[in-house]
Formats: structure tokens, C-alpha cells, sequence
């Protein structure tokens, strides 16, 4: 297995890396000394027990939390614990959130010129021509996220899982350069999350992708690299295979079904 790097390693193709984060809530250490290697292209998923820090990470990362201490270096240099979180997604960092946040009343296309020209408002946008490089960019967009059929249907029409590909797009009509998306498949059909992890793929072939995710069976069969989060530290990462073996890893989940299991047999 891969060791966690030490801060102060970086290599070209790191895109971010997050040195010794800290992030204390009045007491309560919610992330104590946390490292994170992202390359280029990668699809990194994020998995852990309840509260081990997972969504607090992504949120440092995009800004919405500082840390107390520690550095979140993007392209080697930018210290983005420094940056405001709308400067934050300008430099390229897009976060999705759980729960899919869409227009009822617009259709997919609507959505997608939106986020296409989101320095403009939505009448200016809604009503304003697009060019022959719009309409192509848009074209492969829907067909990317499997929506092309549906471009001109209401999103509040569309299923869960199409809702959430939804949002992808629109994230990804702003080119960032690395997205972080918090149980992406949660809440969707087989189906749906089979094609989720498709997507997922299709875009770390362009994107740098961190997932954070508990469907351990979509983590198996679409992860590229694994990160082990417990207690706000990092834990283990590498291959799905070498995580599952890890032994540290074995006893943070193992463990803990084994104590539920004791619990139950003595109530």
C-alpha cells in the first residue's frame, strides 16, 4: 500500500494537496492533522464511519469551512484556506452537495445555459443567443450526462438519479478543474448508480474527481484510489483491494460491527 505522503512532497502532477488541516468546532477536533494527495485525473473516493471528517474535508477545500491551522495547496502554490469560497470556485474547485439543487420550473437546457454564463442574470441568460460554440459545448454536455433526450423537459420532471446528473452537468458546463461531490449515488436506482459511476469515470478522464461515498459496492467497482478517513486523520489509502486488507482499517469497521454485535446480544 501506498504511504501517506509527507507535506512538503509534491510532484508535477499533484493537483491539490491539503497539509496537516485542522479544523476545531469550540473544542471539538473534527479534523486533526489531515493529509490529501489529489492528482491529475484522478478519481478519489472518500470513505470512513459516520463522523469521520469526510464532508468537513471537501468542505475546507471549497472554503466553506477554515481550518485552524494546515495548508490546502491547488496547482502547487495557491493556498486556498487563504481564499474566499466564491474565489475559491473561480480558480476551479466545484462542489456538489448531497441533495440535488435545481429549478423546478426551467427545463435541462435552461439549467445548462445558466451555468454556462453565470456572470450574467437569468433573463439575460435565458434570453440571450447562443453561439455555434455554445450550442456544440451544450450538445456534448447532454449527451455526456445521458440527458440529450430530455433537454427541453421541466427538472422537476426528472428522476432523482437525473436530477443529480443534472446538477454534474451544470458543474461541469463551469470547467473546473476539480469536483467534490458528496454521496453522488445516494438515494438512486441499481441502474442509476451504475451509470453515476460511468460518468463519474468519463469525467476523471479530463477532471480531478474526490467522492465522498458509503455504498461500499460503488466504491469497489468505480473507485481508482481510496482514501480512509477515522477520527479527522487519515487513516489508509490505495487501491480498493489494499484497503480492504489494510488491518487498521479491518478493525475501525470490523471492529465496530463486532461491538454492535455484542451490544444486541446482551440487550
Amino acid at each position: 500500500m501506498r504511504p501517506a505522503q509527507k507535506p512538503g512532497a509534491r510532484k508535477v502532477s499533484d493537483i491539490l494537496r491539503c497539509e496537516a488541516v485542522v479544523v476545531d468546532f469550540d473544542g471539538f477536533k473534527a479534523l486533526q492533522g489531515m493529509n490529501l494527495t489529489l492528482r491529475q485525473g484522478e478519481l478519489r473516493f472518500l470513505i470512513g464511519p459516520n463522523g469521520a471528517g469526510k464532508t468537513t474535508l471537501l468542505d475546507v477545500i471549497c472554503g466553506k469551512v477554515k481550518p485552524a491551522s494546515g495548508r490546502v495547496l491547488f496547482r502547487g502554490e495557491i493556498d486556498l484556506t487563504r481564499k474566499r469560497e466564491h474565489r475559491i470556485a473561480e480558480l476551479g474547485i466545484g462542489r456538489k452537495f448531497q441533495a440535488p439543487s435545481i429549478f423546478p420550473s426551467l427545463t435541462v437546457r435552461e439549467h445548462l445555459e445558466i451555468a454556462m454564463r453565470q456572470n450574467r442574470s437569468v433573463f439575460a441568460t435565458l434570453t440571450a443567443r447562443m453561439s455555434s460554440e455554445d450550442e456544440d459545448r451544450m450538445a456534448a454536455q447532454l449527451k455526456m450526462i445521458g440527458l440529450e433526450a430530455k433537454a427541453g423537459r421541466l427538472a422537476g420532471s426528472l428522476s432523482h438519479g437525473e436530477k443529480q446528473w443534472l446538477e454534474i452537468g451544470m458543474m461541469l458546463m463551469q470547467e473546473p478543474d476539480v469536483l467534490l461531490l458528496d454521496e453522488p449515488a445516494a438515494g438512486m436506482t441499481d441502474r442509476e448508480t451504475e451509470k453515476t459511476g460511468i460518468l463519474l469515470r468519463e469525467i476523471a478522464r479530463r477532471q480531478s474527481v474526490i467522492v465522498v461515498e458509503h455504498d461500499m459496492e460503488f466504491v469497489r467497482n468505480f473507485a481508482s484510489a481510496v482514501t480512509v478517513m477515522h477520527e479527522g486523520r487519515l487513516l489508509a489509502e490505495g487501491s480498493v483491494d489494499e484497503v480492504q486488507n489494510d488491518e487498521r482499517v479491518m478493525e475501525v469497521y470490523l471492529g465496530r460491527r463486532r461491538d454492535a454485535d455484542a451490544d444486541r446480544s446482551t440487550a
